[in-house]
This record gives structure tokens, C-alpha cells and sequence, in this order.
């Protein structure tokens, strides 16, 4: 009877262990998804930011060497991503093509101006950065004007602003629901132990001999938990960079690993806080408490 009596709490145990332990993972993969859309829209921000740019007129009395000059000089500047030059003929062939008649030929010369297609780095694609590389820009002799759509910067600026403050409260709002589910689930599995911790207590044991296996037992929870949640993560990134073009995928190790470790750093750090507070709290309580 004994023996019959050990084995149902031994499946009793390990039932309340996978379930804690899916339960963290669940929430945790929860949070790697937060984390994911974060990641991917800081992406989106910086590749929508580095694709409007500007272009740079050039005088028709400009030699082509100091224009490729200018142009070499451009690359090189600090916020500056990318440069593109476009001579006249180009120019002309290009608005052809989209015109679908020959200009050049109906107007007998070519009116268009050689040009100089630039595109910044994303922290410079802003309103008040570009008035100042418009004015260094404008310094260069060979320059006869500088070309942007500043109404569309300063809405494109405002917007990404405006999503990367929701996405953010959204994010907050997610984690501390998964804290708080988290909590519950550790405080419901140390409750069904808070006999054992009392009898522990009767026999003598101190309240860090007490707490330690269990302290040990959490950070063992929350690192499964981490380990399951990552794996799901791993598979979502996977299919999701299959399907989706532009999302976060495995050739970008470094803000995976990254994303992989902010996971098992929370998993490991919100079960054992989460733990060291209900251990302690029946820890401190009356026997009569217990039964309450």
C-alpha cells in the first residue's frame, strides 16, 4: 500500500513538473515572439529609412571628372550609405523607357541634367539631418540643387516613431502579462509543496537549507522552459523566413543568438524571483495557515 502510495506521488510530481515546465516555456515563447516583432521592426524601420533618399543635381557645365570626384567624395562621407551617378544619356534612356517615345529625338537635345542618386544611413534620414547634409551637400561647386520629398521624410519619420511607440507599450503591456502568468504558475507548484517545506522546518532545517533545492529546482524549470520555447522560436523563424521575404532569419545569427539568450536570461531570472518570494512567504506562515 505504501509502495502503491509512493508511485501516485512520484506521477503526481512529475505531472506538476512537465506542467510547470510547459507552462513556462508557452509564456516564454510568448515573449520570443514580442521580441521577434521588435526586432523586425527596427528592421523594417532602418531598410524603409535607408530607401529614401535624395538626389543631387548636377551643373551641365560640370566636368564628368569632378562629378566622379564628387561622387567619390559622397561615398566616403559618414552618413552616406549609398551613391549611384547618372549621366544625361542614362537619364534620357530611363525616362524613355517610362515615357514610351523618344523626347530626345521630338525636342532635338537632351534637357535633363546628369545627377548623383544618394541614400543615407538610416539614423541621418531624418528631417533635421538632411537640412544639414543639404546645406554641406549644396557647399560643392558642381552642385545645382538638391532634390528630396521633405513632406514624405517628415510623415515617413513621424510614422515609424509613432509604430515603434506602440509596438514598445504593446511589448511592455505582453511582458508583464507573461510575469504575472509566470508567477502564478511557480507560486501553484510551491503550494503543493508547503507541507513538505513545514515538516522540513519541524525536523530542524533552516530556511536557506529549505529554499536552496527548491531555488535550484526553478532555475532547472526555467531553463527547460527557455530551451522548449527556443526550439518553437527556431521553428517559427524558420518557416517564417521560407514564406515571408525580409523577416529575421537564421544569416542573422548574431540578433538570433541574441534574441535566444534575452529568452533563457528571463525564463531563469522570473522563476527563481518568482519562486524566492512564494518559498518565503510559506516560510513565514503559521501551520494553521497552511491548510488556507
Amino acid at each position: 500500500m505504501a509502495n502503491t502510495n509512493h508511485i501516485t506521488s512520484g506521477r503526481k510530481l512529475r505531472s506538476s513538473y512537465i506542467t510547470t515546465t510547459i507552462s513556462i516555456a508557452l509564456v516564454l515563447f510568448l515573449l520570443g515572439i514580442i521580441g521577434l516583432l521588435l526586432l523586425n521592426a527596427q528592421r523594417l524601420s532602418t531598410y524603409v529609412k535607408e530607401n529614401i533618399g535624395f538626389t543631387v543635381l548636377i551643373k551641365d557645365n560640370a566636368r564628368e571628372a569632378e562629378v566622379k570626384r564628387l561622387e567619390k567624395l559622397l561615398s566616403t562621407s559618414p552618413f552616406i550609405k549609398q551613391t549611384q551617378y547618372i549621366d544625361k544619356d542614362r537619364a534620357a534612356d530611363e525616362l524613355k523607357n517610362e515615357l514610351g517615345e523618344d523626347f530626345v529625338e521630338f525636342l532635338g537635345y537632351n534637357p535633363l541634367l546628369s545627377s548623383i542618386d544618394v541614400k543615407l544611413f538610416a539614423e541621418y534620414a531624418n528631417p533635421d539631418s538632411l537640412v544639414k547634409v543639404e546645406e554641406v551637400i549644396m557647399e560643392f561647386p558642381q552642385v545645382k540643387e538638391v532634390i528630396y520629398q521633405k513632406n514624405l521624410i517628415h510623415l515617413v519619420h513621424q510614422n515609424v516613431r509613432r509604430i515603434a511607440l506602440i509596438l514598445s507599450g504593446f511589448a511592455l503591456m505582453l511582458l508583464l502579462i507573461a510575469v504575472a502568468l509566470i508567477n502564478n504558475t511557480i507560486r501553484l507548484s510551491v503550494y503543493s509543496k508547503r507541507f513538505i517545506i513545514r515538516t522540513m522546518q519541524l525536523v530542524g532545517a533552516t530556511k536557506s537549507f529549505i529554499r536552496r533545492p527548491i531555488l535550484w529546482g526553478s532555475v532547472l524549470h526555467g531553463f527547460v522552459g527557455a530551451v522548449l520555447a527556443i526550439s518553437l522560436l527556431a521553428i517559427l523563424i524558420y518557416f517564417s523566413s521560407q514564406e515571408l521575404a525580409g523577416v529575421i532569419g537564421f544569416n542573422n545569427m548574431d540578433l538570433i543568438l541574441v534574441l535566444f539568450g534575452i529568452v533563457i536570461a528571463l525564463g531563469i531570472f522570473i522563476t527563481l524571483i518568482s519562486t524566492f518570494f512564494a518559498v518565503n512567504k510559506y516560510l513565514n506562515l503559521r501551520t494553521d495557515d497552511l491548510y488556507f
